[in-house]
């Protein structure tokens, strides 16, 4: 499971806290041409239509009326195009009342 399959979940997991994880997996590189930014965002469209229709529940029944968390753990650090992606996304998602956050493997 990776980026490049968007209607895919990649992980569901929970937390110690409770919160349920919803992982992408990134392992492509920043290019210059904003490929991976449009992958990335059809990941993330993909991710949300799953959480917003409800389908999360009947595939993860544990979901069900906890707090939610869009992770996308990066092989790459993200460019500076990216972050500006990256934080608009979590704007946005948030206001629907989801986390979104990214981190960078191994760091």
């Amino acid at each position: 499971m990776s980026i490049d399959q968007k209607d895919i979940i990649d992980f569901i997991s929970t937390a110690p806290d409770g919160k349920v994880i919803l992982s992408i997996s990134d392992h492509l590189p920043w290019d210059t041409e904003n490929q991976q930014l449009l992958i990335l965002q059809d990941k993330i469209n993909s991710y949300l239509k799953f959480i917003e229709s409800g389908e999360i529940v009947e595939s993860y029944p544990p979901s069900k009326n906890k707090d939610l968390v869009i992770r996308v753990t990066m092989q790459y650090e993200p460019n500076e195009i990216s972050l500006v992606f990256l934080n608009r996304c979590k704007e946005t998602i948030l206001n629907a009342g989801i986390e979104f956050e990214w981190q960078i493997l191994n760091r």
